[in-house]
């Protein structure tokens, strides 16, 4: 079965996003990111990726084919489907999911078979499957930049998580701490 990986990128004071909703400062690497061994295992490893309609739309869909480094079926946890689905291939498809993250978790981990499922970004969607016991590991990617202010991955309600440090691996100028979320 499947296991869920949820991966994030923060500033060292815990920000995934500036005041102003910015991401740019945390990926000055997301070119030369890619190429790297770390990225790669990643990729190799994933069977599908699960993200929130706000991630989704950060990026641009039409894009994705071909592109977006993971070529796999994607699903996305929203309310609103857009209107007109974006571009998909046969290797990267779009599901958008309405009715809740367990669905969405369900639906991800029957796509990726035997290979991981990514959550790709998204604070919402990482503290609803924290909250709900429905990840298997945590991957902190932390930049040394601090932003100050904006949107942070973890605040109140996430003190029953439990964790177990897997690793820690420098990967130019972040590091990259992965965890196994303890299951009670």
């Amino acid at each position: 079965m499947a296991k869920v990986v949820i991966g994030m990128t923060v500033s060292l004071d815990g920000f995934v996003e500036d005041q102003t909703g910015s991401v740019a400062r945390l990926y000055p690497d997301l070119a030369d990111l890619r190429d790297t061994a770390y990225m790669q295992d990643m990729i190799k490893e994933t069977g599908a990726a699960l993200m929130g309609k706000r991630t989704f739309e950060m990026g641009e869909p039409d894009s994705f084919v071909g592109n977006y480094e993971f070529q796999v079926p994607i699903f996305v946890l929203t309310h609103n489907p857009p209107a007109v689905p974006p571009k998909q291939d046969e290797h990267l498809t779009f599901t958008f999911v309405t009715d809740g993250v367990e669905s969405a978790v369900a639906q991800a981990t029957a796509a990726a078979g035997d290979k991981a499922v990514q959550v790709v970004g998204g604070v919402d969607v990482t503290r609803q499957l924290l909250e709900a016991g429905l990840a298997d590991e945590l991957r902190v990617d932390v930049m040394p930049v601090l932003l100050g202010a904006g949107r942070r991955l973890f605040d109140e309600g996430l003190g029953h998580v439990q964790l177990e440090k897997l690793g820690v691996q420098e990967v130019g100028s972040r590091t990259s701490l992965t965890f196994r979320i303890k299951k009670s």
